[in-house]
Protein backbone atom coordinates (compact mmCIF):
# COMPACT_ATOMS: atom_id res chain seq x y z
CA UNK A 1 0.00 0.00 0.00
CA UNK A 2 1.04 3.63 -0.59
CA UNK A 3 2.56 5.77 1.94
CA UNK A 4 0.05 8.64 1.00
CA UNK A 5 -3.19 6.38 1.53
CA UNK A 6 -2.07 4.68 4.70
CA UNK A 7 -3.81 6.85 8.14
CA UNK A 8 -1.03 7.26 10.93
CA UNK A 9 -2.10 6.54 14.15
CA UNK A 10 -1.67 10.14 15.58
CA UNK A 11 -4.35 11.24 12.79
CA UNK A 12 -7.15 8.96 14.10
CA UNK A 13 -9.24 10.85 16.95
CA UNK A 14 -9.46 8.03 20.08
CA UNK A 15 -12.54 6.92 20.21
CA UNK A 16 -13.02 7.43 23.93
CA UNK A 17 -11.68 10.38 26.06
CA UNK A 18 -12.34 11.59 29.47
CA UNK A 19 -14.64 14.38 30.24
CA UNK A 20 -12.32 17.30 31.27
CA UNK A 21 -14.96 18.99 33.87
CA UNK A 22 -15.85 15.29 35.16
CA UNK A 23 -13.76 12.46 33.85
CA UNK A 24 -16.30 10.63 32.79
CA UNK A 25 -15.51 8.15 29.80
CA UNK A 26 -16.69 9.91 26.62
CA UNK A 27 -17.18 8.38 23.46
CA UNK A 28 -16.24 10.56 19.94
CA UNK A 29 -19.83 11.75 18.39
CA UNK A 30 -20.17 13.21 14.72
CA UNK A 31 -19.93 16.81 13.98
CA UNK A 32 -23.42 16.72 12.37
CA UNK A 33 -24.60 15.69 15.65
CA UNK A 34 -22.92 18.83 17.73
CA UNK A 35 -23.59 21.25 14.68
CA UNK A 36 -27.29 20.02 14.52
CA UNK A 37 -28.37 20.44 18.38
CA UNK A 38 -26.49 22.84 19.54
CA UNK A 39 -28.07 26.53 19.88
CA UNK A 40 -25.81 28.86 18.79
CA UNK A 41 -22.40 27.45 17.03
CA UNK A 42 -20.10 30.55 17.34
CA UNK A 43 -18.30 32.77 13.95
CA UNK A 44 -15.17 30.91 13.32
CA UNK A 45 -15.51 27.97 15.60
CA UNK A 46 -11.79 25.57 15.25
CA UNK A 47 -12.44 22.21 13.81
CA UNK A 48 -12.48 19.76 16.10
CA UNK A 49 -13.63 15.97 17.34
CA UNK A 50 -16.23 16.21 19.77
CA UNK A 51 -17.21 13.82 22.74
CA UNK A 52 -20.41 13.19 24.06
CA UNK A 53 -20.18 13.41 28.09
CA UNK A 54 -23.26 10.84 28.94
CA UNK A 55 -22.58 11.60 32.72
CA UNK A 56 -25.78 12.81 34.70
CA UNK A 57 -24.28 14.98 37.00
CA UNK A 58 -22.08 16.51 34.24
CA UNK A 59 -22.98 20.62 33.05
CA UNK A 60 -20.84 19.03 29.97
CA UNK A 61 -22.59 18.04 26.76
CA UNK A 62 -19.87 17.86 23.83
CA UNK A 63 -16.04 18.84 24.46
CA UNK A 64 -13.72 18.91 21.75
CA UNK A 65 -10.16 17.16 21.21
CA UNK A 66 -8.81 20.88 20.45
CA UNK A 67 -8.39 23.02 23.54
CA UNK A 68 -9.07 26.25 21.22
CA UNK A 69 -12.59 24.93 20.35
CA UNK A 70 -15.60 25.71 22.64
CA UNK A 71 -16.97 22.62 24.83
CA UNK A 72 -21.09 22.87 24.91
CA UNK A 73 -23.36 22.45 27.96
CA UNK A 74 -27.16 21.17 28.75
CA UNK A 75 -28.17 25.16 28.14
CA UNK A 76 -26.41 24.99 24.92
CA UNK A 77 -28.47 22.56 23.38
CA UNK A 78 -31.96 23.05 21.28
CA UNK A 79 -33.38 19.41 23.26
CA UNK A 80 -32.77 18.17 26.88
CA UNK A 81 -30.30 15.54 27.66
CA UNK A 82 -32.29 12.55 28.58
CA UNK A 83 -29.51 10.96 30.50
CA UNK A 84 -29.26 14.49 32.09
CA UNK A 85 -32.52 14.86 32.89
CA UNK A 86 -34.37 13.91 36.51
CA UNK A 87 -37.58 15.73 35.61
CA UNK A 88 -40.82 14.60 33.04
CA UNK A 89 -40.36 14.41 30.26
CA UNK A 90 -37.10 12.92 30.03
CA UNK A 91 -36.81 12.09 26.89
CA UNK A 92 -35.49 8.41 25.51
CA UNK A 93 -36.35 8.54 21.90
CA UNK A 94 -35.41 11.95 19.95
CA UNK A 95 -36.59 10.77 16.40
CA UNK A 96 -40.43 9.67 17.75
CA UNK A 97 -40.94 11.90 20.59
CA UNK A 98 -40.80 9.39 23.66
CA UNK A 99 -40.34 9.89 26.95
CA UNK A 100 -39.95 7.64 29.77
CA UNK A 101 -43.33 8.41 31.32
CA UNK A 102 -44.62 7.23 27.92
CA UNK A 103 -43.16 3.84 28.55
CA UNK A 104 -44.06 3.97 32.52
CA UNK A 105 -47.60 5.04 31.44
CA UNK A 106 -47.91 2.06 28.67
CA UNK A 107 -46.35 -0.38 31.30
CA UNK A 108 -48.92 0.29 33.80
CA UNK A 109 -51.80 0.84 31.61
CA UNK A 110 -51.22 -3.46 29.68
CA UNK A 111 -48.52 -4.62 31.73
CA UNK A 112 -46.34 -4.78 28.79
CA UNK A 113 -44.63 -2.07 26.54
CA UNK A 114 -44.51 -2.12 22.59
CA UNK A 115 -42.44 1.03 22.05
CA UNK A 116 -39.08 -0.46 21.38
CA UNK A 117 -41.00 -3.02 18.48
CA UNK A 118 -42.24 -0.15 17.21
CA UNK A 119 -39.18 1.56 17.25
CA UNK A 120 -37.46 -0.71 15.73
CA UNK A 121 -40.00 -1.32 12.48
CA UNK A 122 -39.34 2.61 12.09
CA UNK A 123 -35.71 2.30 11.84
CA UNK A 124 -35.84 -0.64 9.46
CA UNK A 125 -38.19 1.33 7.32
CA UNK A 126 -35.57 4.09 7.36
CA UNK A 127 -37.55 6.88 9.23
CA UNK A 128 -34.89 7.33 11.93
CA UNK A 129 -32.32 10.84 12.40
CA UNK A 130 -30.61 9.49 15.22
CA UNK A 131 -27.17 11.36 14.21
CA UNK A 132 -28.95 14.26 13.98
CA UNK A 133 -31.46 14.13 17.01
CA UNK A 134 -30.00 12.18 19.55
CA UNK A 135 -27.45 14.14 21.66
CA UNK A 136 -25.89 10.48 21.99
CA UNK A 137 -25.29 10.77 17.88
CA UNK A 138 -26.77 6.93 18.53
CA UNK A 139 -29.59 4.96 18.38
CA UNK A 140 -31.55 5.22 20.97
CA UNK A 141 -32.91 1.58 21.47
CA UNK A 142 -30.66 0.89 24.13
CA UNK A 143 -32.02 3.33 26.35
CA UNK A 144 -35.50 2.40 25.40
CA UNK A 145 -35.05 -1.29 26.57
CA UNK A 146 -33.44 -0.15 29.91
CA UNK A 147 -36.40 2.58 30.11
CA UNK A 148 -38.80 -0.38 30.11
CA UNK A 149 -37.15 -2.92 31.92
CA UNK A 150 -37.06 -0.25 34.96
CA UNK A 151 -41.41 0.80 34.23
CA UNK A 152 -42.12 -3.18 33.98
CA UNK A 153 -39.54 -3.58 37.80
CA UNK A 154 -41.38 -0.39 38.90
CA UNK A 155 -44.97 -1.98 37.66
CA UNK A 156 -44.86 -5.33 39.32
CA UNK A 157 -42.07 -4.63 42.52
CA UNK A 158 -39.86 -7.73 40.38
CA UNK A 159 -36.58 -7.64 38.87
CA UNK A 160 -36.90 -6.82 34.87
CA UNK A 161 -36.83 -9.66 32.60
CA UNK A 162 -34.10 -10.15 30.85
Amino acid sequence: MSECCSVKASQVPAAVKLCPECGSRSKKVDTITVKSLVRHLPFGMVPAQYYFCGAAACEVVYFPSNPDAPSFRQGDLLVRVGLKEERDPIPVCYCFGVARRDIADEVQRTGKSTIAERIKAEVKAGNCACEVKNPSGKCCLGDVTRAVQEAEKTATGAPASQ
